[in-house]
């Protein structure tokens, strides 16, 4: 058969994008017989010269009643491969890492101050540079064009204090001999360290720094701890306040007895928490155990030491919540929350609460307004009455303009839990009845220990799926 009479029986059709081509009948009967070197070249003729299926190409020849009824790939191109983002390297890794022990001397003694590996600059020196973002490799059309490469994302270094950018913004040094500390937003600092070698005591009394803390001894119970940069703690923390912008290690634990509060706008790590109150910006990192405690964090609860145990109290996350243990045999109450920030939480209580005090003052004001306008009827307001009146009529209007505001938050807020299908609560050993889980705005009550599984929110409800 000529090729020119090809167009009779085939179509061939190129997608959109260029990408691919494919080859329909268009009606098929005996007189139809085409050579495989024909079809290629039919198939040319028609614009399509890159990444042919030489092989389908020579089926449909050969047998082309398999392919009747079908839209078959005859040629397929090189789609553009993305180019890698640019990224900031550290000159110290910044990344807590929760499986950092101390060092153990050769008498078997254990060397706590050598846990604390503070990351120190000096004035001057380089403290992060930028990347530059890698260009990806260029694509092809099935009609033969080129496809240009497209480049990653330039990364932008993002300045704090005490620390100065070159002219084109690649690289960053420190103003000052201190510790590179990250704090919120991902701002790269270098405060200036202070530094206790003991207790935070009687003695030290409370401390109050603009850069980083390093206590090489325990923070007691009743003392506070406020710092810029990061707080380093070798030994352990009892009903303390720590509050850092950065963030919050605790080498020797968190034992509370529900006193006090340890805050940090960027990560909390610590090997437990008994009785205590941690609240981080992003994650909590944990070794051991969570008992009996209140923690929140923007993004994540991670506890996965040897013990790995989340029992009591409550637990919430941003994202995830992790450990290998959650609940006990003694069915102890536990809730884990996921699926909307903390703060969000705890401002739909408070907002709750304004809407009921609003509605309790509206009541009585509505019910003052009806007595003045009583009076008013029968001609026996008297000049401070009237003045009462207006006030009245002010404060009412006030009050359901707060209550409209403080209802749009509220909708606001429960749109936020609505969203919550990233979220999930992961058990790599066993979860025991007596645990609720929530994810968003719905709840699960664990009734059956289970092992190994995954908790997540679908299609309006809380799953259970197996852990892998």
């Amino acid at each position: 058969m000529e090729e020119s009479n090809l167009d009779s029986y085939i179509r061939i059709q190129v997608s959109a994008d260029k990408l691919s081509a494919y080859l329909t009948f268009s009606r098929l009967n005996d007189e139809f017989q085409c050579l495989p070197e024909q079809l290629e070249r039919y198939v040319r003729s028609h614009g399509v010269l890159y990444g042919l299926r030489l092989d389908v190409i020579g089926q449909i020849a050969k047998n082309p009643i398999v392919y009747y009824k079908e839209q078959t790939l005859i040629a397929q191109g090189e789609p553009v491969r993305e180019g890698k983002d640019g990224s900031i390297k550290m000159v110290h890794d910044m990344e807590l890492e929760p499986d950092h022990r101390p060092v153990e001397l050769q008498d078997g003694k254990v060397d706590f101050k050598e846990i604390v590996q503070l990351k120190n600059v000096k004035r001057g020196q380089l403290v992060a540079e930028r990347m530059e973002p890698q260009l990806g490799l260029p694509g092809k059309t099935v009609t033969g064009e080129e496809l240009p490469p497209k480049a990653g994302k330039q990364a932008r270094i993002k300045a704090g204090k005490n620390v100065v950018l070159n002219g084109d913004q690649s690289a960053l040094y420190s103003a000052i001999d201190g510790l590179v500390t990250m704090t919120d937003k991902d701002k790269i600092n270098v405060f200036p360290v202070y530094e206790v070698n003991g207790d935070v005591d009687y003695r030290t009394g409370n401390i109050d720094f603009v850069g980083t803390v390093v206590i090489r001894g325990n923070v007691l119970t009743g003392f506070k701890v406020k710092a810029s940069g990061d707080i380093r703690v070798v030994g352990g923390v009892e009903g303390a306040e720590l509050e850092s912008e950065g963030s919050i290690e605790i080498t020797g634990g968190i034992l509370a007895s529900n006193k006090g509060l340890v805050k940090a706008g960027k990560n909390v790590k610590s090997s437990f928490i008994q009785d205590g109150n941690v609240v981080a910006g992003e994650d909590v990192l944990v070794g051991q155990s969570i008992m009996h405690s209140h923690v929140r964090a923007g993004r994540s609860v991670i506890c996965l030491g040897s013990k790995g145990l989340i029992v009591g109290g409550s637990v919430q996350a941003g994202d995830l919540v992790k450990a290998r243990t959650i609940g006990n045999t003694m069915a102890t109450v536990t809730a884990i929350e996921v699926g909307v920030k903390p703060e969000y939480r705890q401002e739909l209580g408070e907002l709750r609460s304004k809407i009921k005090s609003l509605m309790d003052s509206l009541d009585k004001t509505d019910k003052a307004l009806v007595l003045l306008d009583q009076l008013a009827s029968l001609g026996q307001l008297t000049p401070d009455k009237m003045a009462l009146r207006i006030k009245l009529t002010a404060t009412k209007r006030q009050s359901q303009l707060e209550m409209d505001e403080t209802r749009e938050r509220i909708l606001d807020i429960e749109r936020t839990l609505e969203n919550a299908e990233s979220a999930k609560v992961d058990v790599l050993s066993t979860v025991y009845g007596g645990t609720k889980i929530v994810i968003g705005r719905y709840t699960r009550f664990v009734k059956d220990s289970a092992a190994r599984v995954s908790f997540r929110f679908s299609e309006g409800d809380i799953v259970l799926l197996p852990y892998y």
